[in-house]
């Protein structure tokens, strides 16, 4: 017993000191962000186009190319990944075909990103000849981040109540209008949820990008998703090469983080309020 109890604290004091040096390393590297973007977070920054010149360089362009790139992925995943799931967990048969399905796709989540990258440059980028446009970057992402919003999905719908389908086949209902009148509201919370923390890791990815070859610099524009396009974690993550070169782009990549930073805090936020308002207990 006394053995056990001795562990016990051992295991809680090495949890407690690992957790405060995470946050330490964390509040640390916050400071130094925010300590380098002082002077030059402004509005001028956020609505500038890019430039060589550190002093005059903008990030409208980067902004509406994150913005644009999400405006593909979020519909290919959801309508693909919601889909997938339901078909999955509702329409196909239990057996060994689902299982060995399911693992793969299980799998698949844990694929590093870059793997992702030299898929979308096959598929997208030579074969259909997309180049480096805002489509072939978002389809790219979609591949990422499918297999998370699938499977996020399917134990949404996996949670759902049985009482309640049964309930609505004794009334009468289509299975179809079982699901859509029934298990999606249920499972909304679950879904939304996983979807947009998924879609929060696809604006944060660099690699998948860099492999596409989306450029650094590009002085014009996207105005449709077939132009080429750069990001945000693109744009901080050449910046910060270029340190080397010049030491103000240091400040715009840590400009570029906060921004970065933002946007992910908000579409985290909508996850926990989406999550909240339309959470049900049974």
């Amino acid at each position: 017993m006394k053995k056990r109890i001795f562990l016990d604290k051992a295991a809680r004091t090495i949890s407690s000191f690992t957790i405060l040096f995470a946050l330490l390393v964390l509040g640390l590297l916050i400071y130094r962000i925010i300590s380098d973007s002082i002077g030059w977070l402004d509005v001028q920054f956020l609505t500038g186009k890019l430039s060589i010149t550190a002093e005059k360089a903008g990030i409208k362009g980067v902004i509406i190319g994150s913005a644009l790139l999400m405006l593909v992925v979020a519909p290919v995943t959801l309508f693909l990944g919601v889909g997938t799931a339901i078909y999955m967990e509702e329409y196909s048969k239990k057996g060994m075909i689902q299982s060995i399905i399911n693992t793969n796709i299980s799998n698949l989540s844990g694929v590093p990103s870059v793997i992702f990258g030299l898929l979308g440059l096959t598929v997208f980028g030579r074969l259909f000849k997309l180049g480096s446009s805002v489509l072939a970057g978002g389809l790219t992402m979609s591949l990422l981040v499918l297999p998370i919003i699938v499977v996020s999905s399917q134990e949404a719908i996996r949670a759902v109540p049985n009482f309640l389908r049964d309930a609505s086949y004794a009334l009468g209902a289509t299975k179809w209008t079982t699901i859509r009148k029934i298990v999606l509201p249920t499972a909304l919370p679950g879904i939304m949820t996983g979807s947009i923390l998924s879609l929060s890791r696809a604006i944060g990815e660099t690699a998948p990008l860099v492999v596409l070859g989306i450029p650094a610099l590009i002085l014009r524009t996207p105005t449709s998703v077939m132009d080429d396009f750069t990001a945000l974690p693109i744009q901080i993550y050449y910046w910060t090469l270029d340190t080397v070169l010049t030491k103000e782009y240091a400040n715009l990549a840590a400009a570029t983080i906060i921004v970065l930073l933002g946007c992910l805090f908000l579409m985290n936020s909508i996850a926990v309020i989406i999550r909240n308002k339309f959470q049900r207990r049974y």
